[in-house]
């Protein structure tokens, strides 16, 4: 076989505007259709002269960059090269430091304290970051009104921002970077709300106050509200809150030494089949917990159920400490079959987990770009807004079948897209390689203006 392929590379540079990212300003088209361009540069703009990009056009050039794959700001210097990407947007990309200095105007200095630690706590946010954080919260209510959910299961849950950046500090394994704490609404697959926090601040302090912000953030037309969370959520104040809101939940517990008596004491008898693995059985239980451990105390009447859970290893089969089960529990507010409850917390691990998981690997997430704590909350904050934008973009104008598809291969479905564009009788045109590609590029520019589809 021949190994040298059947073509020689051509030394000249083609003066064409031909961009591999054709489909990019499809999603940016739908951030300022939806009115959070605008919104953002009333209220995240750091300018006092009317110079240099706007902040949504600073944003907007680190959407491109992710969803074209990039994920640190050197390499914006290559995609600046994008010339035809950059006519198609209306103004030119920005270098590496321009967004880097973009990035550090969200930072301020001696701001007072949300939360004060023995060796950590989580500084306010500046102005500026508020601001970002209402214009995730335009672009939220304008994917309700466009695709309404009348249910929002909250997810809450904290992943870790690994970093070797000097400012970084030691999290609860060991590793160096941040922990910040994020809320997915999960049936419309967004983030309402987020702290980024330094890596040694605890996950299970603070979480009233996010749950609460991601509440506020909750747009009109939501009937229902409920609440997933795992063990760091399992806070007093927290639970009594949302008893009080009329917020059904399901947090793992504690496994406090009372709490694993009462579970190790219940009869046999009393043990349910959950699932049979191949190693191993899962089992559950109602358990009858008052807590009384010096955390909570004991409370007439009871307002809460634990629904113990256990693994057995099949014979033979064992944990690495050599024992042969395991035990953990669930504390609701919710009635109904304890199974249907722990199935139903369960299903966080395929929403929030997907969630930290598209952020730090899909997009870039932990490609934090400063030593500046501002900077870097800017950075998270701004990975949230493209991983939002990208759900609205397939709820809104994409077929029912991309609702579930990962960036990964919406890169290569639609924005990763070779295009040329052709100036023709004073308009700018934009030729697509294949029919498929236009069809689908077309009927989402429509919907996205709410005109009629093509072919209907």
């Amino acid at each position: 076989m021949q190994t040298r392929l059947p073509f020689e590379v051509d030394e000249r540079i083609d003066p064409s505007m031909i961009t591999a990212h054709a489909g990019i300003p499809l999603a940016l088209e739908l951030f300022r259709a939806s009115g959070a361009a605008d919104l953002m540069n009333r209220v995240a703009s750091a300018k006092r002269r009317n110079r240099g990009l706007s902040a949504a056009e600073s944003a907007e050039s680190l959407f491109a960059l992710w969803l074209a794959g990039g994920e640190r700001c050197e390499d914006m210097d290559r995609l600046k090269e994008d010339r035809a990407l950059g006519e198609m947007l209306g103004f030119s990309l920005p270098s590496a430091q321009a967004a880097r200095d973009f990035l550090v105007g969200f930072h301020q200095e001696d701001l007072p304290l949300l939360q004060l630690g023995e060796k950590s706590h989580v500084p306010a946010e500046s102005e500026l970051l508020e601001g970002l954080a209402s214009v995730n919260t335009h672009l939220v209510s304008y994917l309700q009104k466009r695709s309404p959910e009348r249910v929002a299961t909250l997810d809450v849950d904290a992943t870790i921002l690994e970093s070797h950046k000097r400012s970084a500090h030691p999290t609860y394994d060991g590793r160096r970077g941040y922990q910040p704490v994020l809320v997915l609404w999960a049936e419309q697959d967004v983030v309402v709300a987020e702290e980024f926090r330094d890596g040694n601040v605890p996950a299970g302090s603070g979480n009233l106050r996010v749950v609460q912000k991601a509440m506020g953030a909750l747009p009109g037309g939501v009937e229902q509200v409920y609440l997933r969370g795992g063990s760091a959520l399992y806070e007093h104040d927290l639970m009594d809150w949302l008893d009080e809101q009329g917020i059904g939940f399901a947090i793992s517990a504690d496994m406090s030494p009372q709490l694993r008596a009462a579970i190790e004491t219940l009869p046999e008898a009393a043990w349910q089949t959950d699932t049979h693995e191949r190693d191993a059985a899962r089992q559950w239980a109602e358990v009858a917990y008052v807590p009384d451990d010096g955390k909570f105390q004991k409370q007439t009447p009871v307002k809460h159920r634990y629904l113990a859970i256990r693994i057995l290893k099949n014979q033979g089969s064992l944990f690495a400490d050599g024992s042969d089960r395991r035990h953990f529990a669930v504390v609701t507010n919710r009635d109904g079959d304890g199974l249907d409850i722990l199935h139903w917390q369960r299903g966080k691990a395929g929403t929030i987990e997907h969630t930290h998981d598209a952020l730090t690997n899909d997009l870039a997430a932990e490609a934090l770009p400063s030593q500046i704590f501002g900077a870097n909350a800017a950075w998270l904050r701004l990975n949230v807004l493209c991983h939002n934008l990208i759900s609205t973009l397939e709820r809104v104008a994409l077929p029912e079948e991309f609702r579930t598809v990962r960036l990964k291969r919406l890169r290569f479905l639609l924005f990763n897209t070779v295009g040329k564009l052709v100036k023709h009788a004073r308009e700018t045109l934009l030729r697509l390689g294949d029919e498929v590609t236009l069809r689908l590029f077309s009927n989402a520019r429509l919907k996205i203006h709410f005109e009629p589809l093509l072919g209907e």
